[in-house]
């Protein structure tokens, strides 16, 4: 890993910094490890992306397959009406 050697000044409010030293403490490294590891991450999909992508998925196959329920509740019901019509023409 290359010497660190470079300083950065950024401007901030102080809940912004307040948010970066709570991030920081809770990961067990300092704000300016915080601030390379995210910036130099790959671009990835974040755990809320991925639950998201998830349950979208889900949600389309229970749509689909309510879907399909449904379509064969309405051929169910109109053999059943069909059959009912039929019996009171013969009466």
């Amino acid at each position: 890993m290359a010497v660190k050697n470079e300083r950065i000044t950024i401007l901030a409010t102080s809940e912004f910094k307040a948010f970066l030293h709570g991030q920081a403490s809770d990961e067990g490294i300092s704000v300016s490890e915080l601030i390379r590891v995210r910036c130099m991450k790959p671009a990835t999909t974040s755990n809320d992306e991925e639950l998201l992508k998830a349950l979208v998925e889900q949600v389309n196959i229970s749509t689909s397959k309510a879907r399909s329920a449904l379509n064969k509740g309405l051929r169910d019901a109109n053999k059943v009406l069909k059959e009912l019509k039929a019996n009171r023409s013969k009466s």
